[in-house]
């Protein structure tokens, strides 16, 4: 049977994608013609051409970046790398879908400061001094970051943490059980009134955090306390949240802080201008044992020791979930009691 070939024109028809986009990915060598007519530059087209340029056109519906689709069609007769492929935008996708979704509650958020709106939280005194103790250890002091001066109240519709971040470490910790009443709003709490309330607080009773535009109370049963929130945005801290981790291990945390304190270090260059890094340096041996003396081991991780030490006594005594991916990737430590919760150090780089 003589096969069919067919014009530009007609391949565009045929497949969904312009003219000019048949050029392009014929010149970028993803898509040549069949053939081209070297006097008149007419490109043609093969009927076997016409599967692979509607699968071009509907990746590139759902935008997907030419180095993905060119690994596509290389090893379209490979399931297992085109899954691969294919789950990795999907997952772009509905990570880049959540993004729009923060960014246009804060874009309602700020509409609201011009007519205010309240958010309420009710949580309990016992609840709210627990979470603020569990990221106050992390609220960055530098000036010329006054996004991460203060701590995060971030309320969706049914649920409310805290959280807080110097660049170095991000702590998070949920408002177990808290009611929220009125729209979604990220408040960025000052540091002063953060410490305010940790220092007013009882040990139990009701607590009221109540959201108004750019001011924020906090009601109990023997204090009432408000200030303005701090006018900058916090950083999307939820692009460092993980799901799960290479190597989880359970550490019981009177234990461990006995072992980092008493584990050599070592002494790591720090940023410019910045003094040496006391690092201490975790380990995970073939069998999963974790070891902080520095040895070799499958898995090798740096720390400040101060950071970790810190994030240690910001959370509860017993036992942690400790959560390495390697070298490179954030260390977390988990409550399993509260799974809301996480502690993140940004790992240094072992010369």
């Amino acid at each position: 049977m003589e096969e069919h070939v067919r014009g530009i024109g007609q391949m565009a028809r045929e497949s969904g994608l312009t003219v000019s986009a048949l050029r392009f990915y014929d010149g970028a060598g993803v898509l040549v013609p069949a053939s081209v007519d070297p006097r008149s530059s007419y490109r043609r087209y093969s009927d076997d051409q016409v599967p692979v340029a509607r699968l071009i056109a509907r990746l590139r519906r759902v935008g997907m970046p030419l180095a993905d689709i060119c690994r596509v069609l290389e090893h379209r007769r490979d399931r297992s790398v085109v899954d691969e492929v294919l789950g990795a935008h999907l997952t772009r996708l509905e990570d880049g879908l959540a993004d729009a979704r923060r960014e246009l509650r804060h874009a309602r958020a700020l509409l609201d400061q011009e007519q205010p709106v309240t958010t309420v939280v009710r949580t309990t005194a016992t609840d709210l001094a627990a979470a603020l103790r569990a990221v106050r250890f992390a609220v960055g002091s530098d000036p010329a970051l006054p996004m991460l001066t203060g701590v995060l109240l971030d309320v969706d519709d049914s649920s409310a943490r805290v959280v807080a971040s110097d660049r170095y470490r991000l702590a998070v910790s949920e408002l177990a059980g808290a009611a929220v009443a009125g729209p979604a709003v990220g408040a960025l709490v000052p540091v002063a009134l953060v410490d305010e309330v940790l220092g007013t607080l009882g040990d139990d009773g009701p607590v009221t955090i109540r959201v108004e535009g750019a001011r924020i109370a906090v009601e109990a049963p023997d204090a009432m306390l408000s200030g303005r929130l701090v006018d900058h945005d916090f950083p999307d801290y939820r692009r460092l949240l993980r799901p799960s981790a290479a190597h989880r291990v359970d550490v019981d945390v009177e234990r461990f802080r006995a072992e980092l304190t008493a584990a050599p270090t070592r002494q790591v260059p720090g940023p410019p201008g910045e003094p040496a890094q006391t690092v201490s340096v975790l380990t995970l041996d073939a069998r999963g044992e974790l070891g902080s003396t520095g040895a070799d081991g499958v898995v090798a991780v740096g720390v400040a020791r101060e950071f970790l030490l810190e994030a240690l006594d910001a959370g509860t005594a017993g036992q942690l979930v400790l959560e390495l991916d390697g070298p490179i990737a954030p260390l977390a430590l988990r409550d399993p009691s509260r799974p809301g919760d996480v502690s993140m150090l940004m790992p240094i780089r072992l010369p």
